[in-house]
């Protein structure tokens, strides 16, 4: 498998520091909100990366954060009249419903700040003991002048590196670019007792300090959004690499970003969505499908004709899907013919092609063309016959390769509205009654809804079809 590593701007063959065993971390929200549909993508992107990894044969160890303290949460919970603690905690519940809804897996831990003010308080003494962190006032600042390699991974001199997002400049920084390891307290936000008195973490510590924690002071793949690389990404290898003397991240992997009907996106705009904003109208499953239809380090463009294009193609695996599972029921348990054998073959190829995709620097966009090529091979093949095998061979693969990309999470008899649901039951016994009027009549009610009714050998077949 090879990834392209943001640190070197080259694809590179993907080697684990330790034999058959990964150690990941991706950068998680900040829950002071709902996470939007941009946030979303690396989410969505990086949960595949470990779901593939997995797939192959690799133990991976995830770890992704929650920010549950910093200015915006701050803000917000005084505005809301609650504690940061509070708001931290209603946002982290619904990080988990909307991330459950996109098919994410929780990771190994998700971490908190809050909860590991030791370990953050401990590696900015170690930054401070080793020269490479001053305090003034009960801040304490990293000097970015004392790392010599400050810059590698966005690719600028230090000289040209311009204060960013999140670090406040001040007269009492010995250089613009220095950056809060620990802020003293101010009136009206929670603190915590540090030597250098009551105060709270900065930013980027947080993540130094729990990869070190919980996956050790060399990582794998450090992973988050094109946004990501300055500062925080930059301020992270410099806090880490001085405080251990070591490597911190081997492969750095980072998602391009995303516009909205071609403009990038922002409240000023309004044209900032959040995932729940969107799910009201599409299918979270179709949000995670649109989001691994192009190639993670594109630019992808969120508009609401592109959604509707993901939610028919993924309609139209589906129904590849469920008619397979719908014929299956009558299927026959025998040996293979070696007609069949050498279609099972053929069917069996497909998984090698999505694998190619994928060992292309999780090329997601043609591993979804190998899902559909798939799925145009079984709707063109004669399956009249098949055995048991057959149909499991070709369901088997379709789940498969659909639970890497952590698709096809629902039955047949999930697509269906429970109002659809009341109707096949009428239509069944008005068949029965041979009542064909009014069997017609549901059949035509169910295509308003729609949803398409075959009758066939095998019973009612029901297809989901575009309203």
């Amino acid at each position: 498998m090879k990834l392209y590593n943001t640190l070197t701007r080259t694809k590179e063959e993907f080697i684990p520091l330790e034999e058959g065993k990964v150690k990941m971390y991706s950068c998680g929200p900040t829950v002071y909100n709902f996470f939007h549909i941009g946030n979303a993508r690396p989410f969505i992107i990086f949960d595949s990366l470990r779901r593939y990894l997995e797939y192959i044969g690799y133990d991976v160890t995830f770890v992704q954060n929650f920010t549950d303290i910093d200015d915006k949460m701050i803000k917000n919970a005084n505005e809301q009249g609650i504690t940061v603690k509070d708001l931290a905690d209603r946002f982290i519940a619904e990080y988990f419903t909307d991330a459950k809804g996109l098919g994410i897996k929780e990771a190994s831990v998700h971490p908190k700040a809050t909860e590991n003010i030791d370990a953050i308080i401990e590696t900015v003494k170690t930054l401070v003991n080793k020269g490479y962190a001053y305090e003034v006032n009960g801040d304490v600042y990293f000097e970015t002048k004392k790392f010599s390699e400050y810059g590698k991974l966005s690719k600028q001199p230090l000289e040209d590196l311009e204060a960013g997002a999140r670090i406040d400049v001040t007269d009492i920084k010995k250089n613009p670019t220095d950056f809060a390891l620990w802020k003293a307290k101010k009136e009206g936000e929670p603190a915590w007792e540090s030597p250098w008195g009551e105060g709270r973490p900065g930013w980027h510590i947080e993540c130094s300090a729990m990869v070190n924690k919980y996956l050790g002071e060399t990582i794998d793949i450090h992973s988050g959004g094109q946004d990501l690389i300055f500062p925080h990404h930059e301020n992270e290898i410099a806090q880490s690499e001085c405080a251990n003397g070591k490597p911190f991240a081997r492969y750095w992997l980072h998602n391009g970003y995303i516009n909205v009907d071609n403009e990038k996106m922002s409240k000023s705009k309004g044209n900032f969505f959040t995932v729940r904003d969107v799910s009201a109208k599409y299918d979270y499953e179709v949000i995670r499908f649109f989001m691994l239809s192009a190639h993670y380090r594109s630019v992808i463009n969120f508009a609401d004709e592109l959604l509707a294009q993901s939610k028919a193609g993924l309609e139209r695996l589906y129904n590849c899907l469920h008619n397979l599972e719908f014929i299956a029921t009558k299927a026959k348990k025998r040996d293979l013919t070696p007609e069949e054998a050498s279609v099972k073959a053929e069917i069996l190829a497909f998984k090698d092609q999505f694998c190619r995709a994928m060992d292309d620097d999780l090329n997601t966009a043609d591993g979804i063309a190998a899902i559909f090529d798939l799925a145009r091979y079984l709707n063109a093949a004669e399956k009249d016959g098949w055995c048991l095998e057959m149909f499991e061979t070709a369901i088997g693969l379709l789940r498969e390769l659909g639970g890497v990309l952590g698709i096809f999470n629902r039955s047949s008899e999930d697509t269906i509205s429970e109002e659809a649901k009341a109707l096949i039951a009428e239509r069944k016994a008005a068949r029965e009654a041979k009542d064909w009027a009014k069997s017609d009549e549901i059949r035509d009610k169910l295509l308003e809804l729609g949803y398409e009714v075959a009758d066939t050998r095998q019973g009612m077949k029901i297809r989901v079809v575009e309203k």
